[in-house]
């Protein structure tokens, strides 16, 4: 009898680790399963490099997209979207959308003239977020599913008035929360409402 009480307690410690080990395992495996869907349809992380947003984004803010909701919705004007770039997929861009779908834009400067079929007297827009000025001459009607993009920071930044129109199908999702600087976090960063659509 006592032997087999000390057979039963060598093999405890065996039986514990490999108890312990597939515990870990479906931690891990279950941890995947909510992770993975939520990093590839729902959220994503994505930190900000370069000044192209400036004042409303800084180089090294770090931000969480939102991919849901342009499933159910279509993007609006002023939306800061995060998207891949149109000359090399393989990398993501953050800028703003100035341009809807069948928009025709009228860009002298610093102006942007916005006409559509709500609106075919045209209005400018209101963008209180650029604090610089530019020299861009402009005008382009945009198709179905076509986006124009710019960076607040007019004079820095590399957007649809250099390299064109941003497909729809390329859009990532939007700027959800900025999570860092810690002085920073805010919803919606960027966040501005236009009265006129």
């Amino acid at each position: 009898m006592e032997g087999n009480n000390n057979l039963k307690v060598a093999r405890a410690p065996q039986e514990s680790r490999a108890h312990s080990f597939w515990e870990m395992v479906r931690f891990a495996l279950l941890a995947l399963l909510i992770v993975i869907p939520i990093r590839v349809f729902v959220a994503q992380p994505f930190i900000v490099s370069g000044n192209s947003m400036v004042p409303t984004f800084h180089d090294n803010d770090y931000l969480i997209v939102d991919e849901l909701s342009y499933r159910f919705a279509e993007p609006a004007r002023n939306d800061v979207v995060v998207f891949r770039y149109p000359k090399d997929i393989s990398k993501f861009f953050i800028k703003r959308i100035i341009g809807l779908p069948n928009d025709t834009l009228t860009i002298d400067g610093s102006k942007v003239t916005v006409k559509n079929e709500r609106n075919p007297e045209g209005f400018v827009m209101e963008e209180p977020f650029v604090k610089n000025q530019s020299s861009n001459q402009l005008s382009i009607t945009l198709k179905n599913d076509e986006y124009f993009v710019m960076g607040d920071n007019r004079i820095a930044s590399s957007d649809s008035r250099i390299w064109g129109i941003l497909p729809r199908n390329l859009i990532v999702g939007r700027a959800f929360v900025r999570l860092l600087p810690l002085y920073s976090i805010s919803y919606l960063p960027g966040a501005y409402s236009l009265n006129i659509i």
